[in-house]
């Protein structure tokens, strides 16, 4: 049996789950509401406060199924009460990040500035060199950080670029000089 699949989801105070036909789940809070098609063949229960997941079979198909099931509605119900952020970090000789309305203005090295204009759902926030991504849908959260960072990813040797807050970046060791 699933480990994941079988842990029952507490829903908190003040959010609300809809479920309709061909698990169609509709999920409102104090942050706002997400909507999303699930696999068809879990069974989603709502019973006083708590969604349970069960499985039709044992057959390989369902089984990863329905950890998945389970793990996208907490992720749904987490997301619309406390919301999702990543944070990022800008390293390296003049390179920026600015805030203009919704749009983020990266000076990357690059001879033009990056603009990137912020997703439906995503607001960005600069604090120095630190660029948070926030959202209720963690989906959305993950990829928007993820675009970001490609604009340019961290390199080995100084260690330049847009790198997430708690990854770290395994160095290499530069040139050595002939004398």
């Amino acid at each position: 049996m699933s480990r994941i699949g079988r842990m029952p989801i507490a829903v908190p105070a003040g959010v609300t789950v809809d479920i309709a036909e061909n698990n169609k789940v509709t999920v409102k809070g104090p942050k706002g509401t997400l909507e999303r098609v699930l696999p068809a063949e879990m069974e989603i229960k709502l019973e006083a406060d708590v969604i349970t997941v069960s499985r039709p079979n044992d057959l390989k198909k369902m089984r990863s199924l329905h950890g998945l099931t389970r793990t996208l509605l907490n992720n749904m119900i987490v997301g619309v009460t406390n919301g999702y952020e990543k944070v990022l970090e800008v390293n390296g000789v003049g390179y920026r990040a600015q805030k203009q309305g919704n749009k983020l203005v990266l000076a990357l090295g690059y001879s033009h500035p990056v603009e990137m204009v912020d997703p439906e759902g995503i607001e960005t926030k600069v604090d120095g060199n630190k660029i948070s991504v926030c959202g209720i849908d963690k989906e959305k959260v993950g990829q928007y950080a993820a675009e970001i960072r490609e604009k340019r990813a961290p390199e080995p040797y100084k260690g330049k670029g847009i790198k997430y807050m708690d990854e770290t970046i395994r160095r290499k060791v530069g040139k050595t000089g002939k004398k």
